[in-house]
Formats: C-alpha cells, sequence, structure tokens
C-alpha cells in the first residue's frame, strides 16, 4: 500500500465517519447506553482497519460502516417506537438504595459489589447510603443519587432570599475579538448595545477583546487579551 493510498483511504474514512454520526445523533455521540458504547467502538475498530489493512479495499469497509450505521439506526428507531423494545434494547434504571437501605438484590443482578457501589457514592460525593434517599444505577452505568432531604441543600426559596430573573442563557458574544453575529440576532442584541457596554468598560476596540458573554442577568462578561494577574 503506497503513503499516498494510506492518505486517500484515512481522508476518505474520516468523512464517511463523520457523516455517519451525523446520521446516528447525539445519542450515539453520547455513549448513553452500553449498546451507543459498543457501536462507538466497533465505528473506531472498522475505521482503523480500513486505513492500515490492504486485504480489505475502501469500498468493502465503507460499505461495512454505512450498513453497521443502518442497523444502529433501525435499533435507535425502533426504540423510538416501541416502549417494549426500548427497554429490550436500553435497558432500564435500576434502584439500588431506597430510603437509605442497600438492595443487596439489585447489586447482584447488575454484578456490582458493595465496593463499587461505594465508589460510585464517593464519585456523587456521598459517603454514606445512609445519606441516601434514592440511588438509581442509569442504562449508562452512572450512578443518580438523590440525598435525604434533610441533607439537600437549602434552595433560595427555602430561605425565601430575592430571586434575580434569567433573561438568557449565557450565550458568547465576542470570540477571538470577534463579533459572533449568529447570537447576537438570536438574543436580540443590537451592534449599538454591545459597544455601549464595551465602552462602559473602557474598551474601544475589538482588537482588545479576546472573549465576551452575555450572562444570565443580561449582564455582559468580558476578558480581554493580555489580562493582568496578581
Amino acid at each position: 500500500m503506497t503513503y499516498g493510498e494510506i492518505l486517500f483511504r484515512t481522508a476518505t474514512s474520516f468523512v464517511a465517519l463523520l457523516v455517519l454520526t451525523r446520521l446516528l445523533g447525539k445519542k450515539q455521540v453520547g455513549h448513553l447506553t452500553f449498546f451507543n458504547y459498543v457501536t462507538g467502538i466497533t465505528f473506531g475498530s472498522t475505521t482503523a482497519e480500513i486505513i492500515v489493512n490492504k486485504q480489505i479495499t475502501l469500498l468493502q469497509g465503507i460499505s461495512s460502516l454505512v450498513l453497521w450505521s443502518l442497523m444502529a439506526f433501525f435499533i435507535a428507531w425502533t426504540g423510538l417506537r416501541s416502549v417494549k423494545a426500548r427497554e429490550i434494547l436500553d435497558g432500564q434504571p435500576t434502584i439500588l438504595i431506597k430510603k437509605g437501605k442497600i438492595l443487596e438484590q439489585a447489586l447482584a443482578e447488575q454484578h456490582l459489589n458493595i465496593d463499587d457501589l461505594s465508589m460510585l457514592l464517593r464519585n456523587k460525593d456521598v459517603f454514606s447510603p445512609e445519606e441516601v434517599e434514592f440511588a438509581i444505577l442509569e442504562p449508562d452505568g452512572q450512578l443518580s443519587v438523590l440525598r435525604k432531604e434533610e441533607l439537600l441543600p437549602a434552595t433560595k426559596k427555602d430561605i425565601k432570599a430575592a430571586v434575580t430573573p434569567i433573561h438568557s442563557i449565557p450565550t458568547e458574544l465576542i470570540v477571538d475579538g470577534n463579533i459572533v453575529e449568529k447570537n447576537l440576532l438570536k438574543m436580540d442584541v443590537s451592534v449599538v448595545w454591545l459597544n455601549q457596554q464595551l465602552k462602559k468598560n473602557g474598551i474601544l476596540s475589538l482588537d482588545q477583546v479576546f472573549y465576551a458573554e452575555l450572562q444570565l442577568d443580561g449582564t455582559l462578561y468580558i476578558d480581554k487579551y493580555e489580562d493582568s494577574t496578581p
């Protein structure tokens, strides 16, 4: 296999992988289930074989990727259409702790021991099952934990504190000295307003701004180039 052929197979495989992962969607990319995880590994392994294994033609390799993607897409589509199929294909959440009590049978069914459970709890900043109202093992292997009510942190509602209205999610308006036009339109913010905010902060040119972001409360966060640090 020549050097040029390797480069061509690499570029072609890269484009095919990009297109197919876009087809499968964010659920696949995020590895939300064990099946998604295995599919992602298979994608990577198959792509590597296409690039370096000269016994596999480029057409054969790309055809394999396309077929695998179509099968994965069909499985995902089936899960959307049928609750029963979704339970079989993706699995169901499993309660491991209920009201501070460890459910040993559920642990055994998930092939977990007490050390595994303790590690998962510590990853959630919980150091004792007694603190837990419910601990649920999700289909992707992550543990969701609800602490007992008396151990939950107080909210503003609990202490009757004033709540600042949220105008929008934090949105970048300037990146590397350039205005992000689409975000201005999305946030209904004018260039005039943006320039006024910059001037209030002593900034006369976009070249001085590395990053600017519209905050939750409608104010502007600004990070300048070459900020001095103490």
